[in-house]
């Protein structure tokens, strides 16, 4: 498993000086783009390939939240390739103590060609510089994730900002995730959560979330001015 060390910033705590969710989740993307960096197949190759690695599906499952200064070790492993698809483990554990689980996740990727702008199959030379690993052990989850029957309750709609926008131009994987807990705009802990990506939301964009609150769960429906979501975030609280 490829892996770095690192101690929780004040940057990235809550007012209880705990590690976010935004923040597990930017530490598992920076995991996947250093080791893409260390390859040789990082942000540079992709521009010049014109190729685009799309988050698809998101599934970590967060047993606790790390307090500011605590040091910990972030890895990441890639467990296997089907046509366009990748697919990618993560894993948070405290640094020296990896028995010591702070966070795992399952994630899918997309490859895409941008000249064409449409997904492209993962080949040999694209996936076998990550090496096939086994997958590591938790509770799978299906990558679409259901939108419950019936009125949720609809949230004040907002335009997409450039801090919203990462270096390939759309909305950041970890802000759809930002957005959805303003929108649900309650004191939660989230145990478990699950992202479904549907399209890419760019700069000036509208953004009209649903919220659907249920026994042990909220679900957040991220959608666009024609009522098709970007983004399906599922929060499972203790």
């Amino acid at each position: 498993m490829y892996s770095f060390d690192s101690r929780v910033r004040y940057s990235e705590t809550d007012a209880s000086a705990h590690l976010t969710i935004e923040s597990i989740i930017n530490y598992m993307q920076d995991c996947t783009n250093f080791q893409s960096e260390d390859l040789g197949v990082g942000l540079e190759f992709h521009r010049e390939h014109q190729t685009m690695w799309v988050l698809n599906f998101w599934q970590i499952v967060i047993d606790e939240y790390p307090r500011m200064g605590e040091k910990i070790t972030v890895g990441t492993q890639a467990f296997g390739f089907e046509k366009m698809f990748g697919y990618r483990n993560f894993l948070i554990t405290r640094q020296g103590m990896p028995e010591e689980r702070i966070a795992i996740a399952n994630s899918i990727w997309v490859l895409m060609d941008l000249k064409k702008g449409r997904p492209m199959i993962v080949t040999p030379e694209t996936g076998n510089v990550y090496g096939i690993h086994e997958p590591l052990p938790m509770d799978y989850a299906s990558r679409k994730i259901r939108i419950p029957e019936g009125q949720g309750d609809a949230k004040q709609g907002f335009i997409v900002q450039e801090y919203h926008l990462d270096t390939n131009h759309h909305v950041n994987n970890g802000q759809y995730v930002r957005m959805a807990l303003a929108a649900i705009a309650e004191d939660i802990t989230v145990r478990e959560l699950r992202v479904e990506y549907r399209r890419q939301a760019m700069l000036g964009d509208e953004i009209f979330p649903v919220v659907y609150r249920m026994d042990g769960e909220y679900l957040a429906v991220l959608n666009g001015a024609d009522g098709k979501p970007y983004a399906v975030v599922q929060f499972f609280v203790a």
